[in-house]
């Protein structure tokens, strides 16, 4: 079996790889926090697990930026760039089509890609998925504010000894701790997999991470995998949220390791051969940008109308130039207001800090809206109510100011993007009272 490491190259960094098996359907695999694709191999119950997804799928593995053999790359691992790196290394192999499979910590970013890309994304497999990290809610998040703070600490300080390796795999596996190889195993497996740094980082990240206006955005064939009782209203909560999800137990009660159950990869070969595929996308999961011009009236009529369109003309230079830089996509022009659509929330907020300090220069002043949403595409521009939501958002901005969705928000945890809440909204014809927030620093 061929076990060549491959990079593939993604804003800079080099994402580690392989492919394994030459099965009828691509499956892409993004692990449970960290992995390492040379050591995985060493040992049986991974090595078990791949080589049984590979007998019915053509396997793609790779290790997260920042974790194994891949770049850090500089900059936090956000969900954003994790799901750049996924395509980086899907179209380095040729797979234009792929059924994604995530576990744990994997989830959000696997659900992040299958409401963005529909039409490259053929069926999603989740094991152990939540809706969000931090929440008072049992139900729905995986812990509260103050555990995530504790074991965050705990992480920091001691990530990579034995005695803290033991004592988590005797909480997340507790029938792999009773084994001396495993608990070996296990330890070294934290260690080559990720730095304390990295650890905590992609640990915060998850924590952060709010999914509830992600998952009904899912249009494609979705499986849910759960063990152990701890997790099924976990996993509940994630079905009811995404169209049509199958929800699946695995016997046993471990809350970590896919690769555990042997039942998961029958599951998934089971689900994968029935799953109908999808018909063209025409909804997704958007970032859309709008900008609005401050007192244009007045400063047109300062200038007289050669002047101003001049102006307009540079201003619209100047937004065009970002979104490009940015790889946005410019859907309209509505005067002295621009409205574009980006793959991830984070570049359009970096985009709109650009747009902003190029006006500046022009000495203009501009309100920009970002809100991600799910949106009907009509021919190729997207339409609906999450539209009408950020030209809203934009409309309540004030001058000079960045405004954002809550959604956008818990999608870029990680980014070093930070907000202050501007508290609740009603906005002019969309239903409902959002919480907004202005951007204050990178």
């Amino acid at each position: 079996m061929e076990l060549d490491i491959r990079y593939a190259r993604s804003s800079g960094a080099a994402i580690a790889y392989q492919v394994v098996g030459s099965g009828p359907t691509d499956l892409v695999f993004v692990p449970e926090f960290m992995s390492n694709l040379v050591y995985g191999w060493e040992s049986p119950r991974w090595r078990q697990f791949y080589e049984r997804l590979a007998s019915f799928s053509r396997l793609i593995l790779f290790d997260k930026r920042g974790t194994g053999l891949s770049d850090y790359g500089g900059g936090f691992p956000t969900l954003e760039t994790r799901m750049e790196d996924v395509r980086a290394v899907l179209d380095a192999v040729g797979s234009h089509k792929t059924a994604v499979l995530a576990a744990q910590e994997g989830c959000g970013m696997a659900c992040l890609f299958a409401a963005t890309y529909p039409e490259r994304t053929t069926a999603l497999i989740l094991f152990q998925p939540t809706s969000r990290g931090t929440g008072d809610d049992p139900a729905e998040a995986l812990w509260p504010s103050e555990v995530w703070e504790r074991n965050l600490a705990a992480i920091r300080e001691r990530w990579g000894t034995q005695e803290f390796s033991d004592e988590m795999l005797a909480e997340i596996a507790p029938s792999l701790a009773a084994n001396e190889d495993d608990r070996a195993w296990f330890a070294n497996w934290v260690r080559v997999g990720a730095t304390p740094a990295a650890a905590y980082a992609l640990n915060r990240i998850y924590a952060e991470t709010d999914l509830r206006d992600v998952l009904p955005a899912i249009r494609v064939p979705t499986l849910l995998l759960y063990r152990g009782e701890a997790q099924e209203s976990l996993a509940r909560n994630v079905q009811k949220r995404i169209p049509d999800a199958r929800l699946t137990r695995i016997p046993g009660d471990d809350e970590w390791g896919i690769f555990h159950s042997p039942e998961i990869p029958i599951e998934i070969e089971r689900f994968l051969s029935g799953a109908e595929e999808a018909l063209e996308p025409n909804r997704v999961l958007v970032t859309l940008l709008f900008t609005d011009l401050v007192d244009a009236t007045a400063r047109a009529a300062d200038l007289g109308d050669s002047a101003w369109r001049d102006l307009l003309t540079r201003h619209h230079g100047v937004i065009r130039r970002e979104i490009t830089r940015y790889r946005g996509r410019e859907v309209d022009t509505a005067g002295d207001g621009l409205f574009a659509t980006f793959d991830g929330p984070a570049r359009a907020i970096r985009c709109a800090d650009a747009i902003r300090s190029g006006l500046r220069d022009l000495q203009l002043d501009v309100r920009v809206g970002v809100h991600t949403g799910e949106c009907e595409l009509v021919g190729d521009k997207p339409a609906g109510i999450a539209v009408h939501t950020g030209a809203r958002i934009a409309a309540a901005a004030e001058g000079d100011e960045i405004l954002v969705s809550s959604t956008v928000r818990d999608l870029v945890a990680g980014s070093g993007i930070s907000f202050e809440d501007r508290g609740m909204h009603a906005l002019k014809g969309v239903p409902g009272e959002w919480r907004l927030y202005a951007v204050s620093g990178f």
